[in-house]
């Protein structure tokens, strides 16, 4: 497997990496990530991708891909072998982020503002290898594994919630996902059970004062200065209110308002996204967000609209499923290179699964300095080291078998 950005690898620290993926697949994934990654498309237009992942898949004599979610695809691949009724669900998330890439990768982005900055492309490149190796090697197991190639994580209307909705959980056992870690050591696995990401909700408020001559803001109410103090009086929600040991992240991402030097701002539009860990958090937080906002509105004699729109729940990993993961990994990578790492403050859709069945989401290391992977996700420098994603391919596969063989007996 040829890899530009660092030499190929069989696994950390040299180690092999265990599974029987064929070279050819495996240059294949490659090639399928590049395309996409070159080709990027926004949450709910994903339709080119959708085509290509369609041609790649037929083009490995997989029969049986269906539209799902929009601009998604779903393939079933079934075993042939030992009878199973066992069915589980990959995940692989497909869209790009709004943002101008800055990686200086030969394949980088030709569409411009839209980039791959969250290794979705890496995602559905190991989830074409895995339905292409699975397919290949159907007469070894039995039980089916369902491939969904999702649209649309980024953004609402959500391709999680869709897949819900469509009933593709409905009858499935167990549900798995990886993502790209660019935190952790490229090739390692990190994993661990329970909460594991956050709910994502979003608001969006519109301070409404009045305005004025900038010369006599006495005369007018100043509504950049009533959304000033909002952003700063939210902060203290996180700070003084909030457990420090039951996650809570509020955070103002936009603030719109103003247009002349001369001019006091008579409305300003905020928005932003709240992150939390618990049910009993998230309701906490849409209630003092709320009561912040008006309230301090009110002391300055302004009035707020403010609008919160729920998000995604957060993702739950399941103790066995968790230990499937960690079992599949250690067979791949040795034990060493699996680590038992806590969930993060990123959202994920992929909480619906976890919400309906019993689901493990875990996480594959790319960090390797020496090929530039370094830089976070949703970074316009984010680069993916590609020689981890064989391992990520493997771990899928040898926890896709271990979960169809167990109970078959």
């Amino acid at each position: 497997m040829s890899n530009p950005e660092g030499e190929a690898m069989a696994g950390p620290a040299g180690s092999a990496v265990a599974g029987d993926i064929d070279a050819g697949i495996l240059d294949q994934m490659i090639e399928i990530r590049r395309h996409l990654h070159r080709n990027p498309e926004l949450s709910n237009r994903e339709a080119n991708t959708q085509r290509y992942l369609r041609q790649m898949l037929a083009g490995r004599g997989i029969a049986d891909i269906r539209d799902v979610a929009g601009y998604g695809l779903a393939v079933d691949i079934v075993g042939t072998g030992k009878p199973s009724n066992r069915k589980l669900v990959i995940r692989a998330d497909i869209d790009a982020l709004p943002i101008e890439e800055e990686s200086g990768v030969d394949y980088a982005s030709n569409n411009p503002g839209v980039m791959h900055a969250c290794g979705h492309d890496a995602h559905a490149s190991m989830g074409f290898a895995v339905a292409a190796h699975l397919h290949q090697s159907r007469a070894d197991f039995g039980g089916t594994v369902r491939l969904i190639f999702q649209p649309a994580e980024e953004d609402e209307p959500s391709g999680g919630r869709r897949v819900v909705e469509e009933g593709l959980l409905d009858d499935v056992d167990a549900a798995i996902c990886v993502h790209v870690d660019p935190y952790t050591p490229s090739g390692k696995v990190a994993v661990s059970s329970g909460p594991y990401t956050l709910a994502c909700d979003t608001f969006d408020a519109v301070v409404i004062g009045e305005a004025a001559h900038a010369a006599k803001p006495y005369e007018g109410v100043d509504a950049i200065a009533v959304a000033c103090s909002m952003v700063g009086e939210l902060q203290k929600i996180v700070s003084r209110e909030i457990d420090p040991y039951d996650p809570l992240v509020i955070s103002v991402t936009g603030i719109n308002g103003g247009g002349a030097y001369n001019v006091i701002a008579g409305k300003v539009a905020l928005r932003g996204t709240i992150r939390s860990g618990s049910d009993a958090t998230r309701e906490r937080a849409w209630r003092r967000v709320r009561a912040i906002l008006e309230g301090i509105a009110t002391s300055h004699g302004a009035s707020v609209e403010l609008d919160i729109h729920k998000g995604e729940p957060g993702v739950v990993n399941d103790a066995e499923m968790t230990e499937l993961i960690v079992a599949s990994a250690k067979s791949c990578v040795g034990a060493d290179n699996v680590l038992n790492t806590p969930g993060w403050t990123i959202a994920d859709d992929f909480g619906y699964y976890s919400q309906r069945r019993p689901s493990v989401y875990f996480r594959l290391g790319i960090r390797n300095e020496e090929v530039g992977s370094v830089y976070p996700l949703h970074h316009p420098k984010f680069r993916v080291d590609e020689a981890a994603l064989k391992v990520g391919a493997a771990t899928l596969v040898s926890a896709a078998t271990r979960f169809l063989s167990a109970q078959s007996d």
